[in-house]
C-alpha cells in the first residue's frame, strides 16, 4: 500500500469509529432481543424469527457459507459535518425529526450524505457502522451493475441476446429463451408469484435451489402469463438467472467479478460477502449480499454521480441512466404508470426502483426495510437498514415504507423540492 493509500485508509477508519448518534428507545426491543443482546441465529430459518433479526441482519455472513468482496486498497473517505443537519417531515398530519423515526419504526440504521459528506446518521438495537449489514434486495441492483460492466468489457455482448446465448445448459427453457434485457426489468412473463407467504412461488424456488442447485430452480419455472416485455412483475429468480448468465459470461464468481469491477472502484473501506447456497456453492443473487452502511452510501455516492468515482468511471454514465432513467424505460414501466401490488407509486428501471418526481431520483430496495435513496441532482444519498415486522413493511400495520417515503421527502425538501 502506497503512503497516500495508508494515510487515506487511516482517515477513512478514525472517521469510521468516530463517534455516532444513537436513538433512545427503539420499537420492539424485547421482542427483538435486547435481554439477550440481539442474539445471532444458528441458521437460515431462524434468523427470521422476531427475536434474531437484528442480530441476524448484521451478521449473516457468521453462519452461513460466503465469498468476500476485498475492500479497496484506496478507500474514499467519508467525512461528518461537525453537527447534524435537523431534518423534519410530515407524515399522518403531524411534523416528525429523524430522532422521532427512530422512535417509531424498526430501522437499524439511517445515515445521510450530502456531497460525499455524512450530515446525519441514527442507530438503533446497538448497531454499529463496522456492521455488515444484510441487503435482500438491494442486490439486485449490484448484479445489474456487474451485468452492465459485463457488457463495456464485450463479455456480454448485448443485452438482446436471450440468456442460453451464455448458458446453453438453459436452451428450451422459459428463462434461457428470454433476453437479458427483459431478465434486467423483471419482464419475462413468466407465471411467478412472489409475496413473501409461506407458499409462494418464491419459497418453493428457493427450496429447489438449496436442494439441487441454482440451475434446476431456474429450469423449474416452465409457464407465461405474458410474452416478454409487456408487463412487470417482480421476482427475484430473475436476477439468479442474471447471475448465472454473467458468471458464464466472464468465467468468475460475483464475488471475484463485482468485487474487482465494482465494489474495490466504489472505494469500498471493508470488505462485504455474497451469502452462498448451500445447494451449489453459487452466490445468492436475488439477496445475499453484505456490507456497512458506509459501503453502501459510497455505492449510492458513485451511483448519484453517474458511475464516476474520483474521475475514473465505475460503470459507463450512459449504463446509470439505462438502468435509472424514467425516460429511459417502456412506458409501461415508469412511475405513475407501473402497477406493482396494487400500488403505482413507483417505476422500474435495469433492476432498480424509479421513484416518481420532479427530477431522476432512484432507490435499490430490499424486504424488511432495507433502502439506498438516490438524488443525483441533489448529490444525496440516504442508506437505510431496517428489520420490519414483515418483509413488505407495511403489512403488519406499522407503515415502515410509507412513513420512510415521508422521511425521504422531508429530507429531499431540506436541499431542493421533490
Amino acid at each position: 500500500m502506497s503512503k497516500v493509500a495508508a494515510i487515506g485508509f487511516l482517515a477513512a477508519s478514525l472517521l469510521a469509529i468516530g463517534k455516532v448518534a444513537t436513538a433512545g428507545p427503539a420499537p420492539d426491543e424485547d421482542t427483538l432481543g435486547k435481554s439477550a443482546g440481539y442474539p445471532v441465529a444458528g441458521n437460515l430459518r431462524q434468523a427470521y424469527q422476531q427475536h434474531y433479526l437484528v442480530g441476524s441482519f448484521s451478521a449473516m455472513d457468521s453462519f452461513n457459507p460466503s465469498c468476500t468482496l476485498a475492500p479497496s486498497r484506496e478507500p474514499v473517505a467519508l467525512e461528518k459535518s461537525a453537527a447534524d443537519t435537523v431534518f423534519t417531515y410530515r407524515f399522518r398530519g403531524d411534523t416528525f425529526t429523524l430522532d422521532d423515526y427512530m422512535a417509531r419504526q424498526r430501522a437499524t440504521a439511517v445515515v445521510v450524505v450530502k456531497d460525499g459528506r455524512i450530515v446525519a446518521e441514527r442507530y438503533n438495537y446497538a448497531r454499529t457502522p463496522d456492521m455488515r449489514m444484510l441487503s435482500n434486495s438491494m442486490a439486485k441492483t449490484i448484479v445489474a451493475l456487474g451485468v452492465m460492466k459485463a457488457l463495456e468489457e464485450g463479455s456480454i455482448r448485448s443485452l438482446d441476446d436471450p440468456a442460453k446465448t451464455y448458458l446453453p445448459e438453459l436452451a428450451g427453457s422459459l428463462y434461457g429463451e428470454t433476453r437479458i434485457i427483459n431478465l434486467l426489468r423483471m419482464a419475462s412473463g413468466a407465471r411467478y408469484v412472489e409475496d413473501y407467504s409461506a407458499h409462494d412461488d418464491r419459497a418453493a424456488f428457493n427450496d429447489i435451489m438449496h436442494k439441487a442447485g441454482t440451475l434446476q430452480a431456474v429450469r423449474s419455472v416452465t409457464e407465461r402469463s405474458d410474452p416478454e416485455d409487456e408487463r412487470f412483475n417482480y421476482a427475484g429468480a430473475q436476477t439468479n438467472v442474471l447471475a448465472l448468465v454473467l458468471r458464464a459470461a466472464t468465467g468468475r464468481s460475483l464475488c471475484d467479478y463485482i468485487g474487482e469491477k465494482i465494489w474495490q472502484p466504489i472505494g469500498a473501506q471493508a470488505k462485504a460477502t455474497w451469502m452462498l447456497n448451500p445447494g451449489d456453492g453459487i452466490e445468492v443473487a436475488q439477496g445475499g449480499f453484505n456490507a456497512t452502511v458506509y459501503d453502501y452510501a459510497r455505492l449510492g455516492m458513485m451511483m448519484a454521480a453517474d458511475g464516476e468515482v474520483r474521475g475514473n468511471a465505475v460503470v459507463q454514465r450512459e449504463h446509470l441512466l439505462d438502468m435509472t432513467d424514467p425516460q429511459r424505460q417502456p412506458a409501461a414501466f415508469r412511475p405513475g404508470v407501473m402497477s406493482y401490488h396494487g400500488s403505482k407509486y413507483s417505476g422500474y428501471g435495469l433492476q432498480t426502483w424509479i421513484l416518481p418526481g420532479s427530477r431522476r431520483r432512484f432507490a435499490l430496495l430490499g424486504v424488511y426495510g432495507q433502502a439506498i435513496f438516490v438524488d443525483p441532482a441533489l448529490g444525496l444519498v440516504v442508506v437505510h437498514t431496517a428489520v420490519g415486522k414483515d418483509a413488505s413493511g407495511d403489512a403488519s400495520g406499522t407503515h415502515l415504507g410509507a412513513e420512510r417515503d415521508a422521511l425521504l421527502r422531508g429530507i429531499v425538501a431540506t436541499y431542493g423540492k421533490w
